[in-house]
């Protein structure tokens, strides 16, 4: 009897079957890289809503200073010209001490559907400076009426009330803008603290400032030793900059926080001339964080779909081979767009809702569609009760991975070898030459 010849199709019928679901599973990176732009696009939309809040509120507020500054001219003869030249000169001086004590008082504010945290702050803040002390000479004339305080205030939109400033127990007043911008580019400036009385051992200063803001609030510590000390009903706190607090306590319902600087840790000096120095890179404070980043975490989500579709369709796969059923292609692109229809779904009712509850109904959803679509093709339940039972095992692992950000590529790395292992040791008695038509190593 003629043993009829195997077309090519035929004798490889396995590998171009697996071939067509390794390409259907690259095809549907197409759609989330499509969801991927969207939730680039609502992160966004968020920013814009928290810029446009922030904007008639207040920004993210930064407090730098009291700063003293001391106007100074030198002569120098020039030989060419045979005159004398006048050169403007500008001395900076730091306080010797600074402390600031503070509360936030949190907000949450809404624009459409999106949440921004904003805050009111009352900060009282004090120290001292010692007596200025400049070089003297004939060719130097220390202009001490025209010296001045410089305030740096991130965004005044946020002033809520006047600067009550004290200078040795002077009141004085303060004046918006400043004058030395290259330094400190926003912020009130009061003038003539010095008024010719240089004798004096140390000035002492004191101010209550209340401001408003957005986000986060934070410090230049421009004292030869800096004290700050934060308080809020806030449980959420990040801290953020150059330092962080020596001292902090934080419960679900609030925070506090002390720090403590000084002027060996920086990296400018607490009197310069004329220099522009680079103070902010010193800043330190406190970012007050929504309990959720929804798109963060929608995004780290996405990074796990192709695992979610390839593993299932490995399931379709083995029970084509192992209960000898036949799924078309389009079956297999419907299962995977209802897999990425989820991450839609997640991203659409965690807007709406709490990032849990919304896991929760977007994932049940798709798992009673694909059960129910798998049933109606393998017409058995047992079937359709393992593969349901597969894809509450995936849901259920990526939401733990989402949960555990220190520990995420630990639990990953174990749970694809898991699964590997799995899929080898269901594997390890298929006779793959059978399936594809040709002759197995025992024959």
């Amino acid at each position: 009897m003629t043993e009829k010849t195997q077309t090519f199709f035929e004798k490889n019928a396995v590998m171009i079957k697996v071939a067509a679901i390794g390409f259907l599973t690259l095809i549907l990176l197409i759609p989330m890289a499509m969801i991927q732009e969207l939730v680039m696009e609502r992160r966004a939309r968020q920013k814009e809503a928290t810029n446009e809040i922030s904007s008639k509120w207040g920004y993210e507020q930064r407090l730098t200073g009291p700063i003293l500054v001391v106007p100074y001219k030198t002569f120098e003869y020039d030989k060419d010209t045979k005159k004398t030249i006048e050169i403007g000169h500008l001395a900076y001086f730091l306080p010797e001490e600074l402390k600031v004590d503070g509360s936030l008082t949190p907000e949450i504010r809404n624009r459409g559907i999106f949440d921004v945290a904003v805050y009111s702050s009352n900060l009282k803040v004090e120290g001292f400076f010692k007596s200025p002390k400049i070089e003297t000479a004939e060719s130097i004339q220390i202009d001490w009426n025209g010296a001045f305080l410089t305030i740096g205030i991130s965004d005044l939109r946020g002033i809520k009330e006047a600067i009550n400033f004290k200078w040795n127990d002077k009141d004085m007043a303060c004046e918006p803008g400043v004058k030395i911008s290259h330094i400190v580019k926003s912020g009130v400036t009061v003038n003539n603290p010095l008024q010719q009385n240089t004798e004096v051992g140390e000035y002492r200063f004191s101010f209550n400032i209340a401001l408003n803001g957005s986000r986060s609030v934070s410090f230049v510590p421009v004292g030869r030793e800096t004290n700050v000390h934060i308080e809020s009903p806030w449980g959420n706190p990040s801290f953020e900059g150059a330092f962080l607090p020596f001292d902090r306590t934080i419960t679900e319902s609030s925070f506090n926080a002390s720090w403590k600087v000084l002027e060996l840790n920086r990296n400018y000096p607490q009197k310069w001339i004329d220099s522009d120095l680079d103070l902010d890179e010193s800043a330190f404070g406190v970012a007050l964080l929504l309990p959720v980043e929804t798109y963060q975490i929608t995004e780290r989500s996405m990074k796990y779909a192709i695992l979610f579709i390839a593993l299932t369709f490995t399931v379709f796969f083995f029970v084509e081979v192992m209960r000898k059923l036949r799924v078309h292609p389009i079956q297999y692109v419907l299962v995977g767009f209802g897999l990425v229809l989820f991450y839609l779904l997640l991203l659409s009712l965690s807007e709406q809702m709490s990032f849990g509850l919304a896991y929760i109904i977007a994932s049940f959803g798709i798992l009673v569609m694909i059960t129910t679509y798998a049933h109606s093709i393998f017409k058995n339940n047992r079937l359709t009760v393992i593969l349901a039972g597969i894809l509450v095992l995936l849901y259920g692992f990526l939401y733990i991975l989402l949960q555990l950000q220190d520990y995420a590529l630990l639990m990953g790395s174990v749970g694809l070898f898991i699964i590997l292992a799995t899929v080898m040791y269901l594997s390890r008695k298929i006779n793959w030459y059978a399936l594809g038509g040709g002759k197995s190593e025992e024959e």
